[in-house]
C-alpha cells in the first residue's frame, strides 16, 4: 500500500482486499474468528457504499451511501483494534497500516459528506 490509487473506489476495494489478506495470517482463536468476521464485513462494506455513493439516485441517496461508508471505516478500525495478533511485529505493523488507511477514508468520505450537504 505504498501509492494511493486515483479513485475512491479502488482505494476502497483495495482496502477491503488488504484487510483479508491481514485476517488470513491471523491466529485463529474464538475471539478472532468472531472479531474478523466482523471486520472483513465491515471493510467490505466500506467498498460497497463507495460504489453505491457513486451510483447514487439522488442528492440524498449519495450522502447517505457515503456517511455509511464513514461508519463502515470507522467500525473496520474498532474491529482492526480489537483482533489479536499474538504479539507478531509483521501483523502488528500491518494492522498499524490498515488503521491509518480507515483514518485517511473516514477524512476523506468526511470532506465528501460535508461538500456534498
Amino acid at each position: 500500500m505504498t501509492e494511493h490509487p486515483e479513485s475512491l473506489e479502488d482505494r476502497t476495494a483495495d482496502f477491503a482486499a488488504d484487510v483479508r489478506a491481514f485476517a488470513r495470517a491471523l491466529p485463529r482463536t474464538v475471539a478472532n474468528i468472531e472479531d474478523v468476521k466482523q471486520l472483513v464485513r465491515a471493510s467490505g462494506s466500506v467498498a460497497a457504499n463507495c460504489i453505491e455513493g457513486n451510483e447514487a439516485l439522488g442528492g440524498k441517496d449519495r450522502v447517505m451511501r457515503f456517511r455509511i461508508c464513514r461508519k463502515e471505516a470507522r467500525e473496520s478500525a474498532l474491529w482492526l483494534r480489537l483482533v489479536h495478533t499474538a504479539g507478531a511485529g509483521a501483523l502488528d505493523r500491518q494492522r498499524e497500516t490498515l488503521l491509518g488507511e480507515a483514518r485517511e477514508l473516514r477524512l476523506i468520505l468526511s470532506a465528501i459528506i460535508k461538500k456534498l450537504e
